[in-house]
């Protein structure tokens, strides 16, 4: 900002300095928004502080610190921690301020956060963030759900965090989590299809591929370009037979949501069920299922087994 005062510059408060509450802390600093910071951790409150952040002791302090009307950007992991930082932050506040959830909270507990916070008349919204470890360069896509009157009122904060038209007010309270939701199950399936295409590429050992030269040329024009595949290529040139990843896949709960909801709105979703479901193979050294297979086939087909000692 070259030191410039922005009209528009707010003063909010942040809770959960992780890997993404603390990127997005120091993008918001960077471009002239004053920031309240508080976590349970007393390292990330410092790092924060030498950014210029004013380092909460408690959540009491950071709200007492905060000009009316408050608004505080909620960043902890979704469930019980931002269900009980969002019932300690509703005791402290005040009619007319702001809580952001920008956590991955399943969307029905933001509709259920909303009501209880309007019979405070405290306003709510809920942030959908995408943007991971990249955030802070790159800018956080942001998917809100909430009132216009709430909307409005952070808006010079979605502005800063997001890339040029890397925001918007999607729906009403939950729409933001619900879309950010079905963007994680998508996600987890370009993830699949990407693996499994490389994982075909590989096996195809009299080519010699090049996986990363092979990313890099998918991204000059191709119709399967994007920035998973741009990072796909900085995982190849940094390992190109990923000798040192271990092969065991998490999932954080949305691809499940995502699933679920497909059920009750009885939309078929096979590609996202799938590639969640393979999520859950990558965890088994070795799955009993394929090795029921494998018994089928050599008794009515006389199919070799292979023995636990080949491997």
């Amino acid at each position: 900002m070259d030191g410039a005062i922005r009209e528009d510059a707010m003063n909010i408060g942040f809770v959960g300095l992780g890997k993404m509450g603390g990127a997005m802390v120091e993008r918001l600093l960077v471009r002239g928004h004053d920031v309240s910071a508080y976590a349970r951790t007393q390292a990330s409150v410092d790092a924060v502080r030498t950014k210029g952040a004013y380092g909460a002791d408690s959540l009491e302090d950071l709200v007492a610190n905060l000009p009316l009307p408050r608004v505080v950007w909620v960043m902890v992991p979704a469930g019980n921690a931002t269900e009980a930082i969002i019932h300690r932050l509703a005791n402290l506040m005040e009619p007319g301020d702001c809580i952001v959830d920008g956590g991955n909270s399943f969307y029905k507990e933001s509709m259920a956060h909303a009501h209880a916070l309007e019979e405070r008349e405290i306003l709510f919204l809920d942030a959908g963030t995408s943007g991971g470890i990249w955030g802070l360069e790159k800018g956080y896509c942001l998917m809100v759900g909430g009132t216009r009157e709430a909307f409005d009122m952070v808006q010079p904060i979605f502005r800063d965090l997001a890339p040029p038209d890397g925001y918007l007010l999607v729906g009403p309270n939950g729409a933001g989590h619900f879309v950010k939701m079905i963007h994680n199950g998508i996600e987890y399936a370009m993830l699949q299809a990407y693996a499994e295409g490389f994982e075909i590429m590989k096996a195809k050992e009299d080519f010699g591929l090049d996986l990363e030269a092979i990313s890099h040329l998918w991204n000059q024009g191709s119709v399967v370009r994007s920035w998973i595949l741009e990072l796909a290529e900085n995982v190849f040139a940094k390992e190109p037979h990923l000798e040192s990843v271990w092969g065991y896949v998490e999932d954080s709960g949305e691809g499940r949501w995502t699933v679920a909801e497909a059920m009750e709105q009885d939309v078929p979703a096979p590609v996202i069920t799938l590639s969640l479901l393979e999520r859950f193979r990558s965890r088994q050294d070795q799955s009993f299922a394929a090795k029921v297979i494998a018994a089928l086939r050599n008794e009515f087909g006389g199919h070799s087994i292979r023995s636990a000692e080949n491997d």
